[in-house]
């Protein structure tokens, strides 16, 4: 029950994001909104405030900004189909920059809580090259192998890149500089390693820092991902929909909250670069066909997109039912065999 809690909440949260994104641009670029609605299906609840008529589904997956000439013709001025190139793409853009900003806020914060790595020790492992060396908790590494070390990162990396049997290590302990002569052991991956532990601190700075390098250190991996998945290295079977998102959820949760912030800072920028993609019926299609369009003039017509992006969502609602079966398959069956 816990678990369907927070998957709903997350879905929620991600979808209104994405649609307030839109509609936070087309109100910008003075396109007329018709409806904005979290949730699918029939209403339980509505009001019309304007132009605009806010609704809250019984479904709480998915939602939708409805704009004047989205999908259709419209002679309104402020129809979308008839504002400027760069105010489509604005528009289109928005939802998923929203999810973008979102994964960054999220990461800052779970950044913020874990802490970041110092160079001070936390801990010395007992009976590891460390200890035999001398290294206490509280020494702060200033150099390693005559190297200095600014972060936690440089500790780490000349320790694991050495080549040397032995290395040395200064630090500063009371005021005072002193150097250690430590050897090595091996972590279970086959890691150099001495046996220390950072002591870690809760700077906003840093966490804004590290929170922004690993939301790009993500985003490079899922780009890595989708190329290996476009040729062939990955297999499809490896996605996840959301029955698996569910799963990852219980998973997530049964580690703390934070951990759940973490998860969903993951599927939020997950949403803003599937999303952007130059797939038709998706938000990175109707991008593509903004600019064709702009080069081609009225080659294609407003109804030709709007059929070619039904193909698509048709496409995208087979393409869930498989992922569907998967994760039901892998998740779910050996839960009762």
């Amino acid at each position: 029950m816990i678990t369907a809690i927070y998957a709903i909440a997350m879905f929620c949260v991600l979808i209104f994001m994405h649609e307030l994104g839109h509609f936070i641009a087309a109100r910008a670029c003075n396109v007329k909104v018709n409806k904005f609605a979290i949730g699918m299906g029939p209403a339980f609840w509505k009001k019309q405030k304007g132009e605009t008529e806010y609704s809250l589904r019984i479904f709480p997956i998915g939602g939708f900004c409805a704009m004047e000439g989205e999908d259709e013709d419209s002679d309104e001025p402020r129809a979308l189909n008839n504002k400027k190139a760069w105010q489509k793409s604005i528009v289109i853009c928005a939802g998923s920059f929203m999810n973008l900003l979102l994964a960054v806020v999220l990461m800052i914060i779970f950044v913020f809580y874990i802490g970041t790595a110092t160079t001070t020790l936390d801990a010395v492992q007992k009976g590891s090259p460390a200890e035999e060396a001398g290294l206490k908790p509280g020494d702060k590494i200033v150099m390693v192998d005559g190297k200095k070390t600014n972060e936690w990162t440089d500790v780490t990396d000349i320790i694991t890149g050495t080549e040397k049997k032995k290395t040395d290590i200064t630090v500063e302990r009371n005021g005072k500089e002193y150097t250690f002569v430590t050897g090595f052991m091996k972590s279970e991956e086959g890691r150099k390693m001495i046996g220390i532990t950072s002591a870690r601190q809760r700077d906003p700075v840093s966490a804004v820092r590290d929170g922004a390098k690993a939301t790009f250190d993500m985003t490079v991996n899922m780009y890595e991902i989708l190329k290996r998945l476009f040729t062939g290295d990955v297999s499809a079977k490896e996605l996840s929909g959301p029955v698996g998102i569910v799963y990852m959820v219980d998973q997530s949760v049964s580690y703390g909250f934070m951990y759940f912030l973490y998860f969903m800072s993951l599927i939020s920028l997950n949403l803003a670069i599937v999303n952007m993609l130059p797939l038709p019926a998706l938000d990175g299609g109707r991008l593509l066909f903004i600019i064709v369009r702009k080069i081609t003039g009225k080659a294609i017509t407003d109804d030709m997109e709007g059929k070619i992006h039904f193909i698509g969502i048709m496409l995208l609602l087979l393409l869930m039912v498989y992922v569907t079966w998967n994760d039901i398959v892998r998740f779910i069956v050996p839960i009762f065999n």
